[in-house]
This record gives C-alpha cells, structure tokens and sequence, in this order.
C-alpha cells in the first residue's frame, strides 16, 4: 500500500509531500489544473518511461520518491529478499525513487540502492495497478482479451508453460522436417565426416606428440655433429697432459701447499675446488651421451615422415597441426549426430510427437481453466453491468476452438462479444458498443477483476469518463466496496464519484505572468463541501448545490 509521496520540480508542482491513507482517495480539481501530474509521478516510481519536459521549468532535475508498506505483500518481500534490495532494518517497507534531469538522463533506487528500470517496472507491477480512462480503447484489440481473461483466472504461470512448450515442440519438429527435406545433402555431409574422421583416428596423434617428434628430427637431424662435438668437449677435458682436469688438478695442488694463506688465495682455492666438481659433471654428461646417442638413418626418416602426414592433414583442414586432436573431437560429435540414418529419424519422431503431446496436455488445462473462468467473468461483468445502466446487456466471453493448427497461446481464440438490446444475438464489441457503453463494459471488467487482484493499491485516473447520475453514484459506490480490501486512488471528475472518498485530494493550480504551480490540498469538513458543490453547480456555488454535496457526504458514509 502506498503509504507516501514525494515530489520535486515535476512539471508544474515544485514541492509536494502527502501522506497516503488505506480506503479510496479521490482526486479532484478544475479542468487544466493538473489531477493526474500525481499518478504521472508516480508512475515514474514505477517505471515509466523518462521525460525530459516533464522537469519543472527553470529546474535542472526532479525528485519522486514513494513509499510502500508491504505487510499484506508477501510476494514484493521475497522479490526484495532474493534481488538483496530489502531494507534490513524494514523489511515491510519499500522506498522507490526516481530522478530526471533536463538533460533526458534519468536515475532509479530501491531502498536507496541503484535499480534498472526492468527492475523498478517489475517490482512495480507487485505494489499497484493502474487502471487508465483510456483502457477501454483496448478492449477493441482482440489479443487484449486473452490477457484480461488469463489474468482474471490466475492463468499466467500455466499460460507461460504452455507457450513453452509450443515452441519446443516446433523447434523439435522443425529439425525433423529440416532432417526429411534435406537426407541426400546429410548423407553426403555423414559421408565426408566419416572419411574424416577415419583419417584422424588412423593418424591417431597423441598429446604433445608433435612438440617431441619436431624436437627429435632436429636432434637426429644433426647427429653427427652433436656426436663430434660431443666427443671434443670430453676430449678437452680429460686430457692426461693438456686437458682442463689435469691443469685444474695442478692448480688446486699449488694452493693446498700453501700454509697461512690470504683470503684472497682461500677463496681462489674454494672456486676452483668447485670448478673440478662441475667439471667432473660435465664430463659424465658428455660420456652417456656419446654412449646412449647413435647415428639412426631409419629412426629420422620414420619422424620424418611422421611430420609429414601430419601436416598434410592439418593443411587439408586448414588448421595448425597441434588443433588436430580438437578437430577430430568436434568432427566425431557432428558424426554422431549426423548418423543413425533410418533409427535417428525414427527417433525425432518420437521426440516431436512426445513433445506435441505434452504440449497439448498442458493446452487442454489451459482450455479447461479458461471455459470456467469466462462463465465467471461474464457472470459477474454483466451484473455489474446492470448497476451500469445497462439492463438490457449480455456480454459473452467466447472461448472458439481453433481450427488450423494450435498456437503458442493455446488450443483457442478468445474474444468478448456483447449484445445489447433483448433478442440481440452477441456480436464483437467494436461493432455494437457505443463509446459511453463501452466504456462502462471496462469499468465493469475492470471492477470485476480488481476484486481478484492480489496488489493492494489500485488506480483509477478517471475510468468515470462518459457516465453521469445515478450511474455515476454506483461507479462510486463500487470503488468504495473495493477500498475496503486494501487502497483506491481516484481522479475523477464526477461529484457522486468524489463523495465516496475517504480521503479528498483538489488539486489547485496557481500563476502569473512568470510561472504556474500546481498544489495538492487534503479537504476535511465543510471544503470537501465546497469542492463536491462547485463539481456539482459550476463556477457558481449555491445553497441547493451545497445542500445537495451535503447529502452525498452523508448517504456515503452510510453506505
């Protein structure tokens, strides 16, 4: 329930703070005054779209901030919860706020934290609805008739399951009549890849094989050389007469000779003691490899020719040698999926005719729910209809079998039809409702859906336009019996309407030669008064008018 607003320099209010009470608020005001710049900024808290223009002149940003209180919203709390976006310290409070500046750039938050304008648009669809004085116009849309009914009957997860499950299944059967359009082309594609995929399993290259094959062709590659050189080194080290051990040998004797050495010759003696043992390494190493590496023409003419298949294959491929073995994996998955023949149609088939079946299952559920609910809706429209001041009307809401082939939204088209004069057999709304009628023909659908509406804040920005009198006096008796489940607000412009408020907002607009306002007053006692006897006469207020805004206080109170 929406609890308070907060506006700041949106079109012609510069500041406006209002505490918003449970019951039916109305909202009233002189033509031009601006009765509907309050749900224009609160639908910016709920994820309207941005507008520049709409940031008072001469200001460079506007504020809307909105408060709701979630006790009886179980459902925008764990929204809250699972998004992180709950207050702590309130977790039956929800802050929305929205900035506009007159650049057009435009910022969202919940309970203070950064939103996008999906999130604020999603979390708003939990905390209320607004019903406008154009809806009527939709109901001459036949796909809004769908929605109205799914949304009436709770329809909307099973709705969802079902559109699912139609696309699925035309996925599925898409790729099997793709398949069956296409088996001289797949078969020659299953041809190909089997012969490749053959050739890489008969080439069979093993992980890091080609680094260590390139390494051994170099290394058998110079063989001879590494063998000469080899044998040098070792040569030049071990030497009897000449060689590097016998003078390091030397070396180290002359020094150990010496008593009381400087650390100078100390420290020579330590380098060259550690010279004679690296040495003594190097010349193992030199000695296994002269006796373990051996001149092998077949063992170089083998990698090499095991290079060579290699990348002959990857250039047939056009990829490098080393994305062999990824290539062979992708090519085996797609021979797989290629293969089967006769056995893998067989086997979509029966995909496709399992996935029909759920489809039309979950279809019939749908068909079922629906045919309950538009006996119900009709029923209870066209009682309402009554209170309308249309005795005479029927409306129907026609659930016709499709006769081609189902569709995403289900097994049939919804349409709501109406007759209006006795032995009138019922026809599609466009072509027999007046402007005025149908007019009453949405209040009443929407009064009717209301009542089933989960969201305990409801608007309605004159939904009254067209009706007068007593049928005026029952639109606002109406609106009163459904306060009582949670919270109205209500524009109107109808003294029978605004009676039966509990709350009385009049919007007043004030200017001069260099600017306009627009203020919000609340009215209690003899100025709600006023108010209802200058909707009732005019400019000119009357004691009869006065009289008569007298008597529409007191017959709704009694209501």
């Amino acid at each position: 329930m929406l609890s308070h607003l907060s506006i700041q320099n949106f079109t012609l209010v510069e500041t406006l703070d209002l505490d918003v009470k449970a019951g039916m608020t109305v909202i009233t005001g002189e033509t031009g005054a601006g009765k509907s710049v309050l749900l224009e900024a609160l639908g910016q808290t709920l994820g309207d779209r941005a507008d520049a223009s709409r940031v008072r002149h001469g200001c460079d940003r506007a504020d809307i901030a909105a408060t709701f209180e979630l006790d009886a919203n179980p459902r925008a709390q764990r929204w809250l919860a699972n998004t992180d976006l709950a207050q702590l310290d309130a977790p039956n409070e929800c802050l929305l706020r929205r900035t506009l500046t007159r650049e057009g750039r435009s910022k969202a938050y919940i309970n203070g934290h950064p939103a996008t304008l999906a999130q604020l648009r999603e979390l708003g669809d939990m905390l209320m609805d607004i019903h406008s004085q154009h809806e009527h116009q939709s109901l001459l849309v036949k796909d809004n008739h769908r929605r109205l009914l799914d949304e009436y009957a709770g329809n909307g997860a099973l709705a969802q399951a079902v559109k699912e499950a139609y696309h699925l299944w035309q996925e599925r059967a898409g790729a099997l009549q793709h398949r069956r359009d296409n088996a001289d082309e797949v078969n020659a594609r299953y041809q190909l890849v089997h012969y490749q995929v053959e050739e890489l399993e008969q080439l069979n290259i093993q992980s890091g094989e080609i680094e260590s094959l390139e390494q051994e062709q170099r290394e058998l590659t110079s063989a001879e050389d590494l063998l000469q050189a080899s044998a040098q080194a070792l040569a030049i080290c071990s030497d009897d007469e000449q060689g590097l051990h016998t003078g390091l040998s030397r070396a180290l004797q002359l020094l150990r000779k010496l008593h009381d050495k400087p650390a100078a010759l100390n420290e020579a003696e330590q380098l060259l003691s550690e010279a004679q043992i690296q040495l003594e390494e190097a010349q193992h190493s030199l000695e296994h490899f002269g006796d373990s590496f051996s001149l092998d023409p077949e063992r170089l003419l083998w990698v090499e020719e095991r290079l060579s298949s290699i990348y002959e294959v990857a250039r047939k491929h056009r990829v490098t040698p080393e994305a062999l073995p990824t290539l062979h994996n992708e090519l085996a998955q797609e021979l797989a999926s290629l293969g089967g023949g006769d056995e893998q149609l067989e086997a979509m088939a029966r995909e496709v005719a399992d996935l029909e079946q759920s489809y039309r299952t979950k279809a019939e559920e749908l068909s079922d729910k629906r045919s309950k609910s538009a006996a119900n809706l009709s029923k209870k429209v066209n009682a309402h209809l009554k209170t309308l001041a249309m005795e005479h009307a029927k409306l129907t809401v026609e659930c016709k079998p499709r006769h081609e082939r189902p569709a995403a939204h289900g097994l049939e088209d919804i349409e709501l039809l109406i007759s209006t004069n006795p032995g009138q057999p019922p026809a599609p709304l466009a072509k027999v409702a007046s402007g005025g009628e149908l007019s009453r023909v949405s209040l009443a659908i929407q009064v009717v859906a209301a009542e089933r509406s989960a969201i305990a804040s409801l608007v309605f920005d004159e939904v009254d336009v067209g009706i007068g009198g007593a049928t005026a006096d029952t639109v606002g008796r109406l609106l009163r019996q459904l306060a009582s489940r949670g919270q109205i607000l209500c524009v109107t412009h109808l003294a029978q309407v605004a009676s039966k408020g509990h709350q009385h907002l009049r919007v007043a607009k004030t200017s001069n030669s260099k600017s306009a306002e627009t203020a919000l007053i609340e009215l209690e006692g003899n100025d709600k008064v006023e108010e209802l006897a200058r909707m009732l006469g005019g400019a000119t207020i009357t004691a009869q008018s006065r009289a008569h805004a007298q008597q529409m206080l007191g017959d709704a109170t009694q209501a």
